[in-house]
């Protein structure tokens, strides 16, 4: 390493890694209570479609996930994190207060990280900067 630069990528790279695995563990949780369960939750929230939003909420949180822990076209899959966590902050936490277990805290935390990440990139190691690697012949 260096130079800031390289620590900066690297910092990025960890932070990537850390918030893929959140959100996989949480797109498992509801995977694992299956899309009915999930949808009768979002439908109590007053989401509309909720079956159909339950499936998205899963699929964009595990598969947004792993494409976080690989650096996989991390631009936009934190892009979708953005958005799912705007909407749980709307919808539910948002009316809880600051404080867990139920509050914005950890919600806005994650929001933040996402919006970073999406600034700023994947980071070292990824599939991203591989594919930018290659694509410019270095």
């Amino acid at each position: 390493m260096n130079n800031g630069s390289d620590l900066r990528s690297c910092g990025t790279a960890l932070l990537r890694v850390v918030v893929g695995v959140i959100f996989v563990m949480h797109g498992w949780q509801k995977l694992s209570w299956g899309f009915h369960n999930v949808a009768g939750f979002l439908s109590s929230l007053g989401i509309p479609q909720p079956t159909l939003a339950a499936v998205l909420l899963t699929t964009v949180e595990l598969l947004g996930g792993i494409a976080l822990i690989v650096g996989l076209l991390t631009r936009y899959a934190a892009a979708l994190l953005v958005i799912d966590m705007l909407v749980a902050i709307i919808t539910y936490h948002g009316k809880h207060g600051f404080f867990l277990p139920n509050g914005v805290e950890f919600v806005m935390l994650l929001l933040t990280a996402n919006i970073n990440l999406m600034l700023a990139g994947a980071g070292a190691l990824s599939v991203d900067a591989f594919r930018r690697k290659i694509g410019s012949g270095s």
